[in-house]
């Protein structure tokens, strides 16, 4: 994986710094060398930052001619392209919000969608969410309609409530659903980048309006294609790890007449590092075949004695009428960095279509207090 240095890093911003020179003759650009110079240390994010505020400080304050300069980048040989465009984003984005008027922040906005194609402008869009998200999601809305496949991911991706690494917008929040229109206007683009964007930020919605979402996808099959079904199932995956009955419902899930025996437990003492195995019998006992969902919990010991719950997902399948089918897992635990786990009682139940067991009760030992925990799971069924 490329590192920060890779993306945007010193090479990159003389590079952006020439094309500036060569947009702005009458310019000179101080910051901007100084910033090529300090970007040790800094993640992408705060690297994009600290660059944009150099631009800010070099270039004229003046919206207008500020837009001039971005434009005679943009449209260079060779141009504003690749990782550099992130701070020009975010350094666009703020020049139309200080303007304070309507036609900086329009001219913004199409400034910011003139370049997505280059390197995505959905982090700074969130710049102009935060300062005017009415005016922005309108804006998104036109985009939703674009020719530029890149236009209309941003229109969706831009606008996802708990976009990853970005701003959080409170009104995104507060208004559950504010931006389904858009989503409506694009789950069946011809583009996958842009459906698979729907599906996310549709999983987003989840944790706020799943009944919505639920509702939403509902309506989405009733004329289904292979790639409708695709989205649907990527954004409803939070709600099925759930066991949303809605959510298991719309992918074919909905069978309660499929019953969990013989659960049993065959490691109910584990030294750390070690493996968590246990069985279970699945019985159709319904008149239908049954589409089924399986996932198994395990609840971790806390430090403070109580237990979280995390869901790992195992498999699906079809039993006919009557069928039995045994399964049997295994979990390994070991350290890694996104989990600490504790000495003591924690417990693992069976999840089938959102229903679960009861929890079976094992003992950890053994783990050290800085141990980290990740799931190597290997099923056979």
């Amino acid at each position: 994986m490329p590192t920060a240095d890779e993306l945007l890093g010193k090479g990159v911003v003389t590079d952006l710094h020439e094309i500036l020179d060569h947009a702005y003759p009458a310019g000179e650009f101080p910051q901007l060398a100084v910033a090529s110079q300090n970007l040790k240390g800094l993640a992408l994010r705060e690297r994009s930052d600290h660059i944009a505020d150099a631009i800010l400080a070099d270039t004229p304050q003046q919206w207008a001619t500020f837009r001039n300069i971005i434009l005679k980048a943009r449209d260079a040989e060779p141009g504003l392209d690749g990782w550099m465009v992130w701070p020009i984003t975010v350094a666009v984005a703020r020049r139309a919000i200080e303007a304070d008027n309507s036609q900086a922040f329009e001219e913004g906005l199409d400034l910011l969608a003139s370049l997505t194609s280059r390197l995505s402008a959905e982090f700074a869009l969130r710049l102009m969410l935060r300062a005017d998200v009415t005016r922005t999601l309108k804006k998104a809305q036109t985009w939703a309609q674009s020719a530029d496949e890149h236009v209309r991911r941003l229109a969706s991706e831009g606008t996802r409530p708990y976009l990853p690494w970005a701003l959080r917008i409170p009104q995104l929040q507060e208004n559950h659903g504010i931006t389904l229109p858009i989503l409506h206007a694009l789950y069946q683009d011809e583009s996958e980048d842009v459906r698979r964007s729907v599906a996310n930020h549709l999983n987003d919605l989840s944790r706020d309006i799943p009944e919505a979402v639920v509702e939403t996808v509902q309506e989405w099959s009733q004329s289904s294609t292979p790639e409708t079904e695709k989205l649907v199932k990527h954004a409803l995956r939070t709600l099925i790890k759930k066991g949303h009955p809605g959510a298991l419902a719309v992918l074919g899930f909905s069978s309660q007449a499929v019953e969990i025996s013989r659960l049993e437990l065959h490691t109910p003492n584990i030294s750390f590092p070690g493996e968590l195995e246990f069985s279970a019998e699945l019985h159709n006992k319904g008149a239908d075949t049954a589409q089924v969902a399986i996932d198994y919990v395990v609840y971790h010991l806390k430090a403070n004695g109580t237990r979280t719950p995390k869901t790992f997902k195992l498999t699906t399948l079809t039993l006919q009428t009557g069928e039995k089918k045994q399964m049997r897992r295994r979990h390994a635990f070991k350290p890694i960095s996104t989990r600490r786990y504790y000495d003591g009682t924690h417990t693992v139940a069976l999840q089938v279509n959102g229903q679960q067991s009861t929890e079976l009760p094992f003992e950890l030992s053994g783990a050290s207090p800085r141990a980290e925990t990740k799931s190597d799971p290997k099923a056979e069924i």
